[in-house]
C-alpha cells in the first residue's frame, strides 16, 4: 500500500512539471516593466487609436472590454493597479464615464486626458446635447472622432519626448485614413433613397452617426437631421422605460414609415421587444433586425468589427444591407 501512495505522489509530481505554465494575461503582459509608456484608455474605441499613433513605443490596453456598458462602469478588483500603473490615461469625458469610483480616478490621476472635453473646449459647436444633457457618442462620426488625434499626439509627447517625430508621423497618416474612411461610409450611405434613412436603434448612441452619414446635405445646416433617428431610452441605456417613451417612438415610426429597428450589441432587446409588440397592437407591423449595430462597444476579436474604423464600417453594412 506504502508502495502505491508513493507511486501516485511520484506520478502527481511528475504530471504537475509537465503541464505547461498558465500563459500571461494582456494586463500582466501590459504592466511588465520594459521603458515602454504605460497607457490606459477607458474605451477600446480610444485604444484603437491610441495603438495605431504609438506603435512599438508604446503599451495600451483599454479598461472596459467586451459588451459592458462604460457609461455606469465602476471599478473592479484590479483596475486600480492599473491606473496607478499608467503613465498617461485617456478617457472619453463629456459625461461618458460617470462611474462614481471611475470618474474620481479619472479626475485625479495626473496622466488623465479627457478626449472628448478637449473638443468641445475647442469646437463646442460640433458636440450635440439631448434634453439638456451633453452627448458623449463623439465615436460614432469618424471625422469628429480624428479629432481626438492631437490631444492624443500631445499627450504621449509629453510623456515621451524622443518619439514625437514618430507619434506626429503616425497620426498624419491616421488622421488622413480615417477621413478617407470617413468619405467612403458617407458616399456609401448616400446612395440609399432619403425615404429609407430613418434609423431606431435601443438607446441614443446613434444621434452622431445620423448627422454625419444619414442626414441630406441641407438637413445638416440646422437641426433638420434630428428626424432622422429616435430610440426609446436616453443617452445611457440604464432608465426605466415609460409608456409615454415607447409612445413616442412609435409616433416615429407612422410618421416615417419605418418598418425594422436595429439592436445594439450591448444593450437588451427589451426596450425594443416592447416596441414592436406595441406596434403589433395598433396594426403596425415592425421588426427587429437580424444585424446588430455596435454603438457602445466594438465587436470581439476576429470579428468584422473588432477595430474601430471596421466596426463603423460593419454599422454601415447592416444598415445598407436592411434598406435595400
Amino acid at each position: 500500500m506504502k508502495i502505491f501512495f508513493a507511486y501516485l505522489l511520484v506520478l502527481g509530481l511528475c504530471l504537475s512539471g509537465c503541464s505547461s505554465p498558465r500563459a500571461p494575461s494582456a494586463v500582466e503582459v501590459w504592466a511588465r516593466p520594459n521603458g515602454k509608456i504605460k497607457v490606459l484608455s477607458t474605451t477600446t474605441m480610444i485604444d484603437n487609436v491610441v495603438g495605431e499613433i504609438g506603435g512599438e513605443r508604446i503599451d495600451h490596453i483599454a479598461l472596459v472590454v467586451g459588451e459592458i456598458d462604460p457609461h455606469s462602469y465602476e471599478l473592479v478588483k484590479g483596475d486600480d493597479e492599473k491606473l496607478s500603473l499608467a503613465q498617461v490615461v485617456f478617457y472619453n469625458g463629456l459625461g461618458l464615464e460617470h462611474g462614481a469610483s471611475l470618474r474620481y480616478q479619472l479626475e485625479h490621476h495626473a496622466g488623465s486626458v479627457g478626449v472628448g472635453n478637449v473638443i468641445l473646449e475647442k469646437d463646442p459647436h460640433l458636440i450635440l446635447r439631448q434634453d439638456g444633457a451633453i452627448d458623449p457618442h463623439i465615436w460614432m462620426d469618424i471625422s469628429l472622432w480624428s479629432r481626438i488625434i492631437d490631444p492624443i499626439v500631445q499627450a504621449l509627447v509629453t510623456a515621451d519626448p524622443e518619439g514625437g517625430e514618430e507619434y506626429r508621423k503616425r497620426a498624419e497618416d491616421l488622421r488622413e485614413k480615417m477621413l478617407q474612411e470617413h468619405q467612403r461610409i458617407y458616399d456609401e450611405l448616400q446612395q440609399i433613397p432619403q425615404q429609407k434613412r430613418y434609423l431606431v436603434t435601443s438607446h441614443d448612441a446613434f444621434n452622431y452617426f445620423t448627422r454625419a452619414y444619414l442626414a441630406a446635405p441641407d438637413e445638416t445646416l440646422g437641426s433638420q437631421w434630428k428626424k432622422r433617428f429616435d430610440a426609446p431610452e436616453g443617452l445611457a441605456p440604464e432608465g426605466q422605460l415609460s409608456t409615454s417613451d415607447i409612445q413616442a417612438v412609435i409616433n416615429h415610426l407612422i410618421q416615417y414609415h419605418i418598418s425594422i429597428v436595429f439592436p445594439e450589441s450591448n444593450v437588451s432587446r427589451d426596450s425594443l421587444k416592447k416596441v414592436v409588440h406595441a406596434c403589433a397592437q395598433k396594426g403596425l407591423m415592425v421588426e427587429i433586425s437580424d444585424g446588430v449595430l455596435y454603438g457602445d462597444a466594438m465587436g470581439p476579436v476576429g470579428s468584422d468589427a473588432d477595430t474601430y474604423l471596421k466596426m463603423i464600417q460593419h454599422d454601415a453594412n447592416v444598415l445598407i444591407e436592411a434598406w435595400r
